[in-house]
């Protein structure tokens, strides 16, 4: 019996992407370059790097379909990831590309078998875990930047929309 399907991990994820569209749609696109810290991702680079974690997941365990992470080059990898967070966009073609490349990997998801998702893959630090796991991490790895990106909006002097939509007195939260 699984008691979380490949289709419970697809309507998690797109509704923590729509969450996380949402939070990208309501900081105001001057914003964009306000960044928590010097050394931080800006609003924008997280946002991109959000995006980007989709086609990771593709290029690991379809193009490459890597069985161990044993001498994979993570930094390089990762500098990828700090291009595409560099390249200039607008606020929509940022929405854009959250909505387009989190459709994509749900759809793509969906149609993974699971004697695929049920591989193991070998982590640097000599665990195995499966597929499965390693894309339920990536629902995850989005909601750890999310939750940094409601910071930065509290910090903007915005109130996220899960405050906004609590069910209690506004005042008391806000």
């Amino acid at each position: 019996m699984s008691l979380y399907s490949v289709r419970h991990l697809t309507d998690s994820f797109r509704t923590v992407r729509r969450n996380t569209i949402q939070v990208a749609e309501e900081i105001p696109e001057a914003d964009y370059q306000y960044r928590p810290a010097p050394a931080s991702r800006s609003v924008r680079e997280t946002l991109v790097h959000i995006a980007w974690l989709a086609g990771a997941d593709r290029f690991m365990h379809e193009e490459k379909r890597l069985a161990s992470f044993d001498g994979f080059d993570f930094g390089a990898f990762l500098a990828t990831s700090e291009v595409e967070e560099t390249r200039e966009r607008s606020k929509a073609e940022i929405i854009e590309l959250l909505r387009t490349e989190g459709d994509r990997w749900a759809q793509w998801v969906e149609q993974l078998p699971e004697t695929f998702l049920s591989e193991p893959v070998r982590l640097p630090n000599g665990k195995s875990v499966s597929r499965f796991e390693m894309l339920l991490g990536t629902k995850e790895h989005e909601m750890q930047h999310r939750a940094q990106l409601t910071v930065i909006q509290r910090l903007l002097g915005l109130v996220p929309h899960f405050t906004r939509n609590l069910p209690i007195s506004r005042d008391k939260v806000a």
